[in-house]
């Protein structure tokens, strides 16, 4: 047998090759754990210190020099030192000039400073080629191995060649980089990491102010009311009861509001006749924000399913259905079936059912992992038509739990409705405004402009 076979080459390990020394200014938490993954991966780490002593702290096989010594011994140095630290790079602008910097550093806040830390390290050392990368991952997640939530490293340069070698640099760590053009793209990825669940800010504060509201509404009506006109005491409603209107309440409302600027921005492109003009900022944050707001009401669909299973459980509940037999069999009296309320009953439970089945589906298919495995018509068809399909059902649900009980004067108090009745608006709306616009003499237009037929070419933009 050939032992010099292509095959047996083939499967051979390459270990002519050997990967250049990175040095690493500034030894840190970050740049400690950053240089310990790189000696993992198989790079000769050095680093950069105004102590030249060996510390405990270094990772083994990491030698600690001079800043000038070790800028001297590598092409690619990482600075690993805050913005405000940056003045002794001056000094070594001759040494560093034609090597690669990668930029490490975060602000404290947004927008910190006129320009981005990478941007002042290229004015401050002119000759070298400035990357930013890294600012993404945390030390923590470097040194314990966590790095399923930021594996993604963004790199952004205005030397294509430098950024090919930070980004092989950042393949070998295992991680995935992510270019994002030039240097002045080194703005946002700084203010990346400061921005805590940008895209979650609105669905959250909107939730939060819905359940405010709505709650000091449940509570005016099914506690405050029979207090002082009945002198009934229901405030043990404000554990299970109150929740359990609110949840199925914000869910339909939230449910609604997902749909409800797409309806918004058919009106606005059927009005101007093309689709080349932009939504105004706020339709536009909305529509960019619908998988979040999905997402929180099927949190609080969730929720109610929980709270309902319990309601066998509940005292209130258990002493309301034994007063009932025990009054009955007092009167020797049995209450007949309604054949009526049975089927009312039964058809709300049936399309509660579908209907959480379905919202459960949809927050299934815009997980990441589950969406990249589908096409964009088949993406489209469960978040849309399924999507309508089980705000159709969800709205069904809440009428028919309304039954009779919305002309029932006995519903109002202090003149207020219900708060299932004000759930209802907004998905109505959506579903009247929709049911419209599938009538052809609307829908074939519109379908016209969003294939890129313009009414009034001359006035998009």
């Amino acid at each position: 047998m050939n032992k010099n076979s292509s095959n047996t080459m083939a499967l051979a390990p390459n270990t002519s090759s050997k990967r250049e020394t990175v040095c690493i200014f500034g030894t840190g938490d970050f740049g400690r754990a950053l240089g310990h993954k790189m000696i993992q991966s198989g790079y000769p780490v050095v680093f950069g210190s105004r102590s030249t002593q060996t510390s405990s702290l270094i990772p083994k096989g990491a030698e600690v020099f001079s800043h000038a010594e070790a800028a001297q011994k590598a092409a690619i140095i990482i600075i690993a030192i805050q913005r405000q630290h940056y003045d002794f790079l001056i000094p070594l602008a001759e040494i560093l000039r034609g090597k690669v910097l990668v930029d490490v550093s975060n602000n404290v806040k947004i927008n910190q400073y006129p320009e981005s830390n990478a941007e002042y390290l290229a004015q401050l050392v002119p000759g070298a080629k400035v990357v930013k990368a890294f600012n993404t991952v945390s030390a923590w997640a470097l040194q314990s191995g966590t790095l399923d939530a930021s594996r993604q490293v963004f790199v952004c340069g205005d030397d294509m060649e430098a950024k090919h070698m930070v980004m092989a640099i950042v393949r070998a760590l295992g991680l995935t980089p992510v270019d994002r053009g030039s240097l002045l793209a080194a703005q946002e990825i700084e203010n990346y990491p400061l921005q805590l669940f940008p895209m979650w800010k609105f669905p959250i504060l909107l939730s939060l102010g819905l359940t405010a509201f709505f709650f000091f509404y449940c509570l005016a009506r099914d506690v405050i009311y029979p207090y002082v006109y009945e002198n009934k005491d229901f405030s043990f409603f404000i554990a299970i009861s109150i929740p359990n209107r609110i949840c199925p309440i914000l869910a339909l409302i939230l449910l609604a509001l997902v749909y409800l600027p797409g309806v918004l921005a058919a009106i606005i492109q059927l009005y101007r006749g093309t689709k080349y003009r932009r939504f105004p900022d706020w339709l536009d944050k909305w529509m960019l924000c619908r998988k979040q707001l999905g997402l929180v009401a099927l949190a609080f669909a969730s929720l109610h399913v929980l709270y309902t299973l319990i309601i066998p459980i509940r005292f209130f509940v258990r002493w309301r259905i034994s007063s009932r037999i025990v009054s009955q069999a007092l009167n020797n009296k049995t209450e007949p079936l309604n054949t009526t309320n049975a089927w009312l009953s039964d058809s709300y439970l049936a399309l509660g059912i579908l209907g959480f089945f379905l919202f459960v589906l949809l927050g299934i298919t815009s997980l990441p992992s589950i969406s990249n495995n589908v096409n964009w018509r088949e993406f489209r068809f469960v978040q849309s038509k399924l999507g309508y399909l089980t705000l159709i059902l969800c709205t069904a649900h809440t009428l028919v739990y309304g039954g009779n009980r919305f002309l029932s004067p006995s519903s109002y108090r202090w003149y207020l409705p219900n708060a299932y009745m004000l759930s209802l608006i907004v998905p109505c709306i959506v579903l009247v405004v929709k049911f419209v616009l599938i009538f052809p003499c609307l829908d074939k237009p519109l379908t016209r402009i969003r294939q890129g037929w313009e009414r009034n070419p001359q006035y998009s933009e």
